[in-house]
C-alpha cells in the first residue's frame, strides 16, 4: 500500500465493508483524546488542520490513481472532521460520545449547504469540504445547547 492510499483509507479502515466512515470517525477518538490530554485543544485542532492538508493530498492522489473521486474506501475526511469537533469540547467520555453522534449526524443527513458544498468543490479540497462543514455545524449545535442551558433557554 503506497503512503497516501494508507492515509486516505486511515490505514485501511476505509475497506470495511459497513459503514467505513463511521469507523473511521470512531477510530478517530482515542488518538484525539492522547492529544488532547498531552497537548491540550489547541494541539488537537492543529492536528486536524494538518491531517486535514495531508488528507487534501492523499485525496487527490488517489482521485488521480483511481479515476473515483471521493471513493468510499477515502475516510480521512471523517477523520479530520471528527478531530475538530472534539476539539471544542472537554475531554470527558459523554462529551466525546455525544460528538461523535453529532458529527456523523450531520455528515451523514448533509443538511445545506454542506450537500451543495460536497457536489460543488472537487479534488482534494473538496473531499475534505463537506466534513469541515458537518464539524461546524457540530460545534454550532453544542455551542448552541450551551447557550441555552447557560441562560435557561432549554432548562424548562
Amino acid at each position: 500500500m503506497r503512503p497516501w492510499h494508507t492515509v486516505a483509507t486511515v490505514f485501511g479502515l476505509g475497506y470495511l465493508p459497513w459503514a467505513p466512515g463511521s469507523w473511521a470517525s470512531l477510530a478517530a477518538l482515542p488518538p484525539a483524546w492522547i492529544i488532547v490530554w498531552v497537548g491540550g485543544p489547541w494541539a488537537l485542532a492543529a492536528a486536524a488542520v494538518l491531517l486535514g492538508f495531508a488528507g487534501c493530498h492523499a485525496a487527490a492522489h488517489h482521485e488521480q490513481e483511481t479515476g473515483e473521486y471521493d471513493a468510499g474506501v477515502v475516510v480521512i475526511d471523517e477523520v479530520v472532521g471528527q478531530w475538530l469537533v472534539l476539539a471544542t469540547l472537554p475531554l470527558d467520555l459523554l462529551a466525546y460520545g455525544l460528538g461523535f453522534a453529532a458529527f456523523r449526524l450531520f455528515d451523514i443527513a448533509k443538511p445545506r449547504p454542506i450537500g451543495w458544498i460536497e457536489r460543488r468543490i472537487t479534488g482534494g479540497p473538496g473531499v475534505m469540504a463537506d466534513d469541515v462543514a458537518a464539524a461546524a455545524y457540530a460545534i454550532a449545535l453544542f455551542y448552541l445547547a450551551d447557550w441555552g442551558l447557560r441562560y435557561g433557554v432549554l432548562s424548562g
